[in-house]
Order: C-alpha cells, then structure tokens, then sequence
C-alpha cells in the first residue's frame, strides 16, 4: 500500500485528474525515518530497487534492506564526525550505493551533495570549496577517483573519503567498515525546515550556483510521480538519469518509493538505445521517463516492442513534434512532457487525467499558483508572452521551491523580487490552460538534457593565447537539442583557418567534463555588443 497518502490531502475528479493537492508533514519530518525505516518496518519484503549493470549482475533490495544498510552507513559516518548539517559530495555515478547512502544522510540530517562524475578536477574542487564539504562517498572509478583525491588535497579543508571498494588510499573503504556497523539507528533529532540536498546548477554569470532543499521536498515529488509520470503501486518505474543531477531526485527515489513504485536502475557509462529497450523489456518496467535526448536516439536507432511499458515521460529541453509521433507510433503511448527546475519540483505537466497536447509544457501543477508576468509588470492574458512566475499562497508554507543560495543571499532575494518567484522562462498560455516554452531569459545553454553555464566554458576558452575576446551560445541541433558553439575574435598575429578552430575546440575539450563540449567554433572579426559594451548573444544565436 503506498505511504504517500500520510503525507499529502489530494482531490480528484472523475476522469483522475488533480485537482488539488497540499502537503502534510511533522515539524520534524525525515524520509530516512519515516519512509525508509517505516516501509522496512510494515513492508520488509516490499521491492524498493531492482539494480542491473553492464555485466549482467542483478541485486534487489526490499525497503527492509535500505533501512538496515542506510543505518548502518550512518553509524559510519558519525563515528568518523559527520554530524547535523554537515554537507557531504556524492559521487557514485548509478552504483547501488547511492539508494541507502542518501537516506543515511538524511537519518543524520547531513546535506546530500550529489555530483556527477564527469567533473574536472577543477570542477571537484570549486564544489568542495563553495559547498564546504565535510566528506565525500565516491564510486570506486579509478579516473574520478584520482580527480576527486587530487581536489581534495587542494581544497580549503580537505573532507573525509570514502569509495565503493577497497585498495584506493587514501579513501576508506565502505564496505569493510559497514561489515561491523549496527543495523539499526536510534532516531536522530532534525527539523523538516532544515536543508536535504543541495544541488549545483549552472547560471549565465559566475560559477555554478548551490540550491538548498529542505526535508519536505520529496513529498513535494509526489505528484512528479504519480500525476506525471504515473507509477503505479507495485510497479516499477525507470528514469534514465545519473545520481548527480536533480533529475535523479525526480525520477530515481522519493515519490517512487512514496507512491509504492520499485525503481529500475541500469548502472551504465556508455549510452547504448537498444540496450535500455533491452532493459525495459527484460524487467518488465511499467513506467519510463527520459529526456528528449533519448528518445530521439531510440526513435532514429529503431526500437523493438515494449509490451510492459504503460507510460512514457520527459522534460529537460524541447521535445519535437516528429519524435513523439514516432515513439507514439511505435509504442502506442504518447510522450507526456513536464517542466520544472533544480530550484524546484514539477511545475507544470502533461497530468494523469487531462487531455495532452505535444509540444506543451502542460497545465499547472496544484502545488503551485502559476502566473505569466510581462516586462510591464502586469500579468500575461492567455497568447501573450510573459515570464513564468509563482506566486506564492498569502497564509502558509510554499513547499516544492528551493529554501536558499548557499552563501549568496544577495541572489535569492534576487529570483524572489517583487513577491514572487522568477524562472527566467518564457512562455505563454492558451485558451484551455497549457502552457508552451518559447525560450529563456537568459543565456544558459540546454544540450542533451544537461544545463551548462557559457561562463564556465568562456572563462576556459579565454586562457588560450590566441583569445582575444569571446562568447558562447547554444544553438540548434538535431539530437542534442542544442550544441555548444564558441565565437572567437583572435588576437593579433593569429591566422584564422581551419586549424586554430581544431586547436581551440581541443583546447577547452580538454579542460571540460564531456557535457560541456564545445562542439563548433567560429573565428569572427568581432562581436555584436550593446552600447554599454554587453555581447548580445542572441545576435550570435541567429547567426
């Protein structure tokens, strides 16, 4: 039976549809406790995880084994100091670990920090120091524990380690020291207003900024799961996502396990289409949701049946309307998109109940008051262009938006300015209540499914001798959404040819994780600017 209904009052009408939906919790709430520990305990042989690998080994673990494992991380990470509040890395790509190490950290009441793998080095390093970390719990990847290893012998306060295996000083080994730890933890005192998770996610100035959630956000995923992605209790839901994305969050653990659904995890580094229908079929996964990125991929790769499946979701980045034919074609499902942020849950989605229309972000979720504000500061009527805004309710708690900036307040106030809260999107709403993107405020870049900040890859490219100035944008492409292209004008002396672009493009590659590519480069005479001397990088865009 699922728990989630302990947590939530939600109204539906005849046809399923969400009506309305409001979140109720203790003060001092705890997924760790009260979701894990209590599932273990009502429903110890409940499937919680059904984990694969490119090997072909197979694990399932029941909610009774996440609470003994996730307890015995805890006491681990307490004997060696780890306390309230402490904010730790995760970097365990899609290892088994990752499912019972982040309720431990909540049991604890410490900060989840989950990073992707494909970091740099320096990368590693500015999330250690910007973050504070305490510790770090990383896959036992002898590349991304060398980088991990390096940045921590830099860092301001070098953390803790730990990896997945033994024989790699100086991390300590977790599974030696889980052998003789207890299995079961004394409930720790924390407060449902305290910080959960914090994510980095990259913005159009400056470095990646760090967004806090609290502990009520995993039930604010309820809806994410059984409204938009519709798990179903006893089933068994896969989200193609590595752990050190939000979207992880979204699709990988809490409304699942809240709405009754296992999760399928494939652990894998090398993308392979057919290998995921594969894995749908052989699992007889019910439920599947991924970016636009993927199934572009199956749909051009050719997919086999999937009898199993009986719902499909996305969202991260525009879906087109081909693909979802195709995949509706194919399988008989149609696509449901959805639309959020890492500073938030789902926003607005495609729900359970209501009729879909491809290529729109969907209606508002009950969670949220959603509104459309133009430049004058009036609200948008519907077919007009207007950022999209929530505006939070006059008396009680907004839940689902992130509660801070770590260390930069001055950018909160910022985002919530004038009451209410700003995504820096753009859309507009027509006659039946759905909403369709038209674009971003800023200039953030959105390629296969990752958000990639252009100064992280500018502050690079300028380094090279040969750069005098530059900018970059996202533009067009067929399966990434968009693909990172750079404009340079070169300093004097430099022969702008074919080579120095390969040089160039070379360069950053080389000192970026693989997401952020650049994937064109273009040698310019120079770059269109405002008269305040701002490059107008939506010029470049058209261009």
């Amino acid at each position: 039976m699922s728990i989630y209904k302990q947590f939530c009052e939600e109204t539906v009408d005849e046809n399923g549809r969400l009506t309305a939906f409001s979140i109720r919790c203790a003060e001092n709430f705890n997924f760790g406790y009260d979701v894990i520990d209590a599932l273990g305990a009502s429903e110890p042989e409940r499937r919680a995880l059904v984990w694969c690998n490119t090997e072909g080994t197979v694990k399932t673990l029941t909610f009774a084994d996440l609470s003994r494992l996730s307890s015995r991380v805890a006491h681990i990470l307490s004997d060696a100091g780890v306390r309230r509040g402490d904010r730790v890395m995760v970097a365990l790509k899609r290892h088994i670990e990752y499912w019972y190490l982040l309720p431990a950290l909540h049991k604890l009441g410490a900060v989840a920090v989950p990073v992707t793998h494909m970091l740099t080095e320096d990368d590693f390093l500015y999330r250690l120091d910007c973050g504070g970390i305490r510790a770090v719990v990383a896959a036992d990847d002898e590349n991304v524990l060398q980088k991990l290893g390096a940045a921590a012998q830099r860092a301001q306060q070098p953390p803790l380690l730990w990896t997945t295996a033994p024989g790699y000083a100086p991390f300590r080994d977790l599974h030696a020291e889980m052998e003789h730890a207890p299995e079961t933890l004394e409930r720790r005192e924390t407060l449902a207003s305290e910080p959960i998770l914090m994510y980095f996610t990259s913005g159009t100035t400056g470095y990646p900024k760090a967004v806090l959630h609290d502990h009520t956000y995993p039930l604010a995923h309820i809806i994410t799961a059984k409204y938009w992605q519709q798990v179903e209790d006893g089933g068994l839901h896969f989200t193609v996502a590595e752990t050190g994305w939000g979207k992880a969050s979204w699709g990988k653990m809490y409304g699942q396990w809240l709405c009754g659904s296992a999760v399928m995890v494939y652990d894998f580094d090398n993308f392979d289409p057919k290998q995921l229908t594969n894995i749908v079929n052989q699992f007889s996964v019910t439920s599947f949701c991924a970016p636009p990125t993927v199934y572009r991929y199956l749909v051009k790769k050719g997919m086999s049946d999937m009898p199993s499946l009986r719902h499909a979701s996305t969202a991260g980045e525009a879906l087109s309307p081909e693909v979802f034919h195709r995949f509706q074609e194919k399988t008989g499902l149609e696509l449901m998109e959805g639309y959020g942020q890492t500073e938030s849950t789902l926003i607005l989605a495609n729900f359970r109940g209501a009729p879909s229309k491809p290529g729109s972000l969907g209606l508002a979720s009950p969670l949220y008051h959603v509104a459309l504000l133009k430049e004058d500061g009036t609200y948008a009527a519907p077919g007009e262009l207007g950022e999209l805004v929530i505006i939070p309710p006059e008396n009680g708690r907004q839940f689902g938006i992130f509660s801070g900036y770590l260390g930069d307040e001055a950018l909160y106030r910022y985002v919530w300015r004038g009451g209410v809260y700003h995504t820096g999107d753009i859309a507009w709403q027509d006659e039946d209540g759905y909403y369709w993107f038209h674009g971003r405020i800023d200039d953030v870049i959105k390629s296969g499914g990752y958000r990639i900040g252009p100064y992280e890859i500018e502050n690079i490219l300028i380094g090279h001798e040969a750069v005098l100035e530059c900018s970059v944008v996202g533009v067009p492409d067929t399966l990434r959404g968009q693909a990172i292209k750079a404009f340079v004008v070169t300093a004097p002396g430099y022969v702008q040819d074919a080579a120095l672009q390969k040089q160039l493009r070379d360069y950053c590659n080389m000192r970026l994780a693989e997401y952020k590519w650049v994937r064109y480069v273009e040698l310019v005479p120079e770059l269109p600017k405002t008269i305040s001397g701002k490059i107008r990088k939506n010029i470049l865009r058209q261009s």
